[in-house]
């Protein structure tokens, strides 16, 4: 190969290790996610239940909406990069498994698909969990916020 396609690669392959952490904490970030929206769901269902937003009397619903984004920021962001990641995760390991095709090297082609494939498999599971309870979490803090501003509209 060309110099510069070698340099190429090189600076890319650089970019591999980071993703694959960045995934396995996108992954560690959704589980947690996920386990403290089951605690949520739970506490909802209890009768004393009070929505954390109503324990600022004082505050104005503009930045009641400030709290809300801030608090589902972290899921938004994971939802929508860790796909982007586990695609970067997939593309640096498919040159090397090209090439070792290219040499009827079945086995270099087989490590380079496992790290490929396993990426991304996770990367979107990260995602899938992400999204499904920043969506549901968006849901029950809008409600929230809808419920302070007509009891302060009513009283």
């Amino acid at each position: 190969m060309p110099p510069f396609e070698v340099g190429l690669y090189q600076v890319a392959s650089l970019f591999l290790i980071p993703a694959l952490i960045l995934i396995v904490a996108a992954l560690a970030f959704s589980l947690f996610a996920l386990g403290a929206f089951a605690v949520e769901a739970m506490q909802r269902r209890r009768p004393d239940w009070r929505a954390p937003l109503s324990r600022r009397p004082e505050t104005a619903s503009d930045d009641l909406e400030l709290v809300i984004m801030k608090d589902l920021e972290g899921l938004r962001i994971v939802s929508r990069s860790a796909p982007m990641l586990g695609l970067v995760a997939t593309m640096i390991p498919m040159g090397p498994a090209l090439l070792a095709l290219g040499r009827g090297d079945a086995s270099g082609v087989g490590q380079n698909m496992v790290v490929a494939f396993s990426g991304v498999t996770l990367a979107l599971i990260a995602a899938s969990i992400a999204h499904y309870v920043l969506t549901v979490r968006r849901r029950w803090l809008l409600g929230d916020l809808r419920a302070i501003e007509r009891t302060r509209e009513a009283g």
